[in-house]
């Protein structure tokens, strides 16, 4: 029988906090809360959590500076739940290392396809599905790029990035697709794994301007991943 996998809540309205609980676990899933950010935190690194619902507004510890804690030793996927609107709040909140953001007030059908989304893609259930099982494990070299699909990692003139597996992911698609433009809406689909979910494009925009800063020498003039007007992204050999 397979373990159900856990989701914490981090959220220090506890009336929200309870209510999330309780849906997600007629969904199946175990639920862990904290009420502020070092608790969440100490639970997100210490506890086996499959995902993390975060807020921004915390005491004691913000959700940026939890997120960005997380990222330095776990790739658990991150979903902020935030009250805030502002688009930079949304921005900071992706680059700091977050998957996705989920504004209040939110519909609990969108919130809980994002969060199967979410662990499908973090346990491998999307890639394998998309390159299937027989071809798990091997090197795509893309200019001075290698990707090493058995150790998920990726190089660059012979170093090691220092990716998330958002960009990791995001890479690979691309790479196996060399050449081939996508649209915001179609990487969304392909890479979160959001099926029919036609939401916040600019998910996208932040992930890749975050990945030129790591991959290219100036990312103002990118020579890897590239734009093609009136499409989408795609990579290309240089």
């Amino acid at each position: 029988m397979e373990q159900k996998k856990t989701i914490l809540i981090v959220e220090d309205e506890k009336n929200i906090a309870q209510v999330l609980a309780y849906n997600i676990k007629k969904k199946g899933y175990d639920c862990l809360i904290a009420y502020d950010g070092e608790a969440g935190l100490k639970m997100a690194l210490e506890e086996q959590v499959d995902l993390v619902l975060l807020d921004i507004m915390l005491p004691k510890m913000n959700g940026f500076e939890v997120c960005e804690n997380i990222r330095y030793k776990s790739q658990v996927p991150v979903i902020f739940l935030t009250a805030r609107e502002e688009q930079k709040d949304k921005i900071l909140g992706l680059e700091t290392g977050a998957d996705d953001y989920v504004t209040k007030p939110f519909s609990f059908p969108e919130l809980l396809l994002r969060i199967e989304a979410n662990i499908r893609r973090a346990s491998g259930e999307v890639v394998r599905a998309r390159k299937g099982e027989d071809n798990a494990s091997r090197t795509i070299k893309v200019g001075e790029l290698e990707i090493d699909t058995e150790h998920y990692s990726i190089r660059k003139g012979g170093e090691e990035l220092e990716l998330s597996k958002k960009d990791y992911d995001f890479i690979l698609f691309l790479a196996e697709n060399l050449g081939n433009a996508y649209s915001r809406e179609e990487l969304l689909e392909k890479i979160w794994g959001y099926d029919d979910y036609y939401g916040d494009i600019r998910t996208v925009d932040v992930t890749v301007s975050r990945i030129r800063k790591k991959i290219e020498k100036d990312p103002a003039k990118p020579e890897y991943l590239m734009t093609k007007r009136g499409v989408g992204y795609y990579l290309c050999r240089r």
